[in-house]
């Protein structure tokens, strides 16, 4: 990561840079390559359902391929189900990975590479939905789109084995696609698959780290393993449908990590500033795990008088600090805010997203071309708290 690094990423937050990273800063969303402006989501949101479309009916009939007891949890996970086996009207969640693969494969090799590549994109859809499962398990969060998430109803052990099964499916689809990117495809997924398990294992091993120990570096290249790796192999596995050229492949793999570090930002900012009503998580939910979430790691090196604040604060356990619940979650927010963590985290999604449109347009030159795929990119950075 050292060879990338931007002013803000050398002096995060309270340096002698502020100054200049504020009169250089544009607003989350507005980036554009050259051709269109700036998109108002409907676009995104068009391609969000027409994937789910083209996918949903891949991933069902994945699911209803496994055992009973795992079928029954995973129905649960993806909102198709509710916890006693009655049909749910569904939230499987917003479908950005597999529409990533879709959206890359039809920028590259047109209409019908996008039509080739629906097993890959619900092979990348069952891999997240694995993490997730996972990750809810390791972070104990009790809601997940705005429902119990599922080791709350079935429990640790059914719910780790279901997102193991998802896993297994996955790879069993790239396996049996006759494709013949699918070799290729299934060999990238499960590299990506040891590269996400690294990621959450920093990311846990951090959390077990006093505040002093912790390092932005490190906090960003964890966050690009747990969630750019994902992204960037999402748009690799399109452009490899699309037969693409080994250096587009790469280059559509540095655009989803870049795209997908931008969304990381945004999405950590809504972890603590987030409304509830539409993250479907109780307000400041990271700051009560004590997460060293990517704007509380910049907070937390700015070396500011609030930095030393904050690091008080999260040295404590959550409720044992003597004050109301809210009230430890206010100070908690106003300290990473003080000391400069949001202000950072949204120059550095905006840098993110100006050098995932230069790699975009390094396989893709044609913006017309290129559309689909930067309003997706655009689309999780505007997301709003």
């Amino acid at each position: 990561m050292g060879e990338f690094m931007t002013e803000t990423q050398q002096r995060p937050a309270g340096g002698r840079r502020e100054t200049e990273t504020r009169e250089r800063r544009r607003p989350i969303g507005t980036q554009t390559h050259a051709g269109p402006g700036p998109l108002d989501g409907q676009e995104a949101m068009a391609i969000l359902e027409r994937t789910r479309g083209s996918v949903d009916p891949e991933l069902r009939a994945a699911i209803d391929s496994l055992p009973g007891s795992m079928r029954r949890i995973a129905l649960y996970h993806f909102g198709w189900e509710h916890a006693d086996g009655t049909p749910a009207a569904g939230n499987a969640g917003k479908a950005i990975r597999p529409a990533l693969v879709l959206t890359a494969a039809e920028a590259l090799g047109g209409p019908s590479a996008r039509k080739a590549a629906v097993r890959a994109a619900a092979a990348v859809e069952l891999v997240h939905n694995f993490t997730l499962l996972h990750d809810d398990v390791m972070d104990r969060d009790t809601t997940r789109r705005h429902r119990p998430t599922a080791w709350t109803v079935f429990g640790d052990a059914d719910a780790i084995l279901a997102g193991d099964a998802l896993q297994a499916l996955a790879l069993r689809l790239l396996a049996e696609d006759p494709h013949p990117a699918s070799t290729g495809a299934a060999a990238r997924l499960a590299a990506c698959v040891v590269e996400l398990c690294e990621g959450q294992h920093a990311d846990t091993a951090l959390e077990k780290r006093a505040c002093a120990d912790v390092g932005l570096d490190e906090a960003l290249a964890m966050a690009e393993a747990k969630t750019g790796a994902l992204l960037g192999c999402a748009c690799a596995l399109g452009a490899l449908y699309a037969g693409a050229a080994g250096e587009d492949v790469e280059a559509m793999d540095a655009f989803g990590r870049e795209a997908g570090l931008a969304f990381q930002l945004i999405d950590d900012v809504i972890g603590i500033w987030g409304d509830p009503r539409r993250t479907g998580k109780p307000a400041g939910a990271d700051l009560a795990a004590r997460k060293k979430s990517l704007p509380v790691v910049a907070a937390l090196t700015s070396g500011t008088p609030a930095a030393a604040k904050l690091a008080e604060l999260y040295e404590v356990p959550y409720g044992k600090g003597g004050m109301a619940a809210d009230e430890e979650t206010a100070r908690t927010a106003l300290a990473v805010e003080q000391a400069g963590g949001r202000d950072w985290a949204q120059v550095q999604a905006a840098d993110r997203m100006a050098r995932a449109m230069q790699e975009l347009a390094r396989a893709v030159p044609e913006p017309e071309a290129a559309g689909g795929l930067l309003a997706l990119a655009e689309f999780v950075t505007r997301r709003s708290t």
